[in-house]
C-alpha cells in the first residue's frame, strides 16, 4: 500500500465524492502533508532542486486531480485504448522506462471522476460493436498500490464484468488483491504480474512486493476464476541467470497445483535500453550497476522509430531457446504470447 508524505489536491478534485473521501481520509493522518493547488502548480509542491532529489519527493508524493481530456490514448499493440485510471508508480525500479515516459513528474496521480472515466469506455465500446474493445488500466502506472484509496479497480472490474464486448487487463509488482477477489468479473479483466529472480529484484526493483508475495497474489487470483499471467521482464542475462530464472519458474508452477480455469499467459521481454533512458537513469540512479554499455549489446530500431541497445542475436537465441525449453516443459496449459 503507497503511505504518501504528501497529498497534492488539484482544482476540482473536490467537487467529486471521491476527492471529498480523500481529502478527509489523509487530512486525519499524522505526518501527511496536503495541498490544494492549481493543476500547473502541483510540481512547485515538491521539494528538490537537483533531479535525483525531486525523484525521490516525487515518488512519495500524491496527486489527486480529474480527467479533464476523456479522448482515450492509444495503446497498440496490447490494447485498443489506455484506460486512464492512475499515472505514475510507488516503485523505483533503476530500468523503468516511466523514468523517462514521466520525466521530471514522477509522482504518482489519481482521477477522481472514475464514472466519466468509465463512460467515455462505453462510448469507445459501443464505437466499435460487434468487436471486443480493450482497455489497458496500467499502461504509464501500477494502479494496485493506490486501490485501498480509490477502490478504482474494483470499479472497473464490476464495470468490465457486465460488458460482453469489453475486456480489462492491468499489470502489478504489488500483492494486495485482497478487495478484487470476489468481484463479479466474468472472466473479462485479466490480471499479470511482473516477475523477476530475487537477484534482479533486490538489485533494481526498489519499494516492490517480493517475487514470491506476487506469485502468491497471482495464484489466489487464479483460483477465484480471472485469467491471470506473468510478463518476465527484463530479463537479464547475468552468471547464473539460467539457473535462477529456472528456479523462478518452478516457484510459479508450485503455486498453482491445480488447473486454473484459463491458461497462464506468460511475456518474456529482454533488457534493452535507449540513450535517452540511460541517461535519464545515470541522474536519478548515479551510482546503478545497471549493464548499460553500448560496446557489449546491439543496436536495433524499434516499432516507434526510436533505436534501443539490445542483447546480441546469440545472447537473445540462446534465452529464448531456454525459456521455450523451461516453459513447454513446465507449463504445457499456457498462452505464451511472445519472447522477445
Amino acid at each position: 500500500m503507497f503511505i504518501p508524505k504528501r497529498v497534492i489536491f488539484e482544482k476540482g478534485a473536490l467537487d467529486y465524492p471521491l476527492g471529498t473521501e480523500l481529502y478527509n481520509y489523509f487530512n486525519e493522518q499524522s505526518g501527511i502533508e496536503l495541498f490544494q493547488v492549481a493543476t500547473n502548480q502541483v510540481k512547485r509542491q515538491i521539494p528538490g532542486d537537483e533531479l535525483h532529489k525531486q525523484y525521490q519527493h516525487g515518488k512519495q508524493t500524491l496527486v489527486v486531480g480529474v480527467k479533464k481530456s476523456l479522448k482515450f490514448q492509444s495503446c497498440k499493440p496490447s490494447a485498443h485504448y489506455q484506460l486512464p485510471l492512475v499515472s505514475g508508480c510507488m516503485g523505483q525500479c533503476e530500468y523503468c522506462y516511466l523514468n523517462t515516459q514521466l520525466g521530471d513528474k514522477p509522482f504518482v496521480r489519481v482521477h477522481v471522476n472514475i464514472d466519466d472515466i468509465l463512460k467515455q469506455a462505453a462510448h469507445y465500446i459501443h464505437e466499435r460493436l460487434p468487436e471486443i474493445t480493450l482497455f489497458e488500466g496500467a499502461a504509464t502506472s501500477d494502479p494496485l498500490p493506490v486501490e485501498p484509496y480509490t477502490h478504482s479497480l474494483a470499479k472497473c472490474i464490476t464495470f468490465f464484468g457486465q460488458e460482453e464486448h469489453a475486456r480489462f487487463r492491468f499489470v502489478s509488482k504489488y500483492n494486495d488483491i485482497k478487495g478484487l477477489l470476489d468481484l463479479p468479473h466474468h472472466g473479462h479483466t485479466e490480471i499479470r504480474f511482473s516477475l523477476n529472480t530475487p537477484t534482479i529484484i533486490n538489485a533494481y526493483e526498489h519499494h516492490t512486493a517480493s517475487a514470491k508475495l506476487r506469485i502468491k497474489a497471482c495464484s489466489d487470483l487464479a483460483a477465484k476464476g480471472y485469467p491471470v499471467g506473468f510478463i518476465l521482464a527484463p530479463v537479464f542475462l547475468y552468471p547464473n541467470w539460467e539457473e535462477e530464472y529456472h528456479q523462478l519458474l518452478l516457484e510459479i508452477k508450485e503455486a498453482f497445483p491445480v488447473k486454473p480455469l484459463y491458461p497462464i499467459i506468460f511475456e518474456v521481454i529482454s533488457h534493452r535500453y535507449t540513450l535517452r533512458a540511460k541517461n535519464r537513469i545515470n541522474e536519478i540512479f548515479p551510482e546503478n550497476t545497471l549493464p548499460m554499455v553500448e560496446d557489449e549489446r546491439q543496436f536495433k530500431y524499434g516499432q516507434f522509430g526510436y533505436g534501443k541497445y539490445i542483447y546480441p542475436k546469440d545472447q537473445l537465441v540462446a534465452m529464448k531457446t531456454f525459456f521455450t525449453k523451461e516453459l513447454d516443459a513446465l507449463f504445457p496449459y499456457k498462452d505464451l504470447k511472445y519472447i522477445i
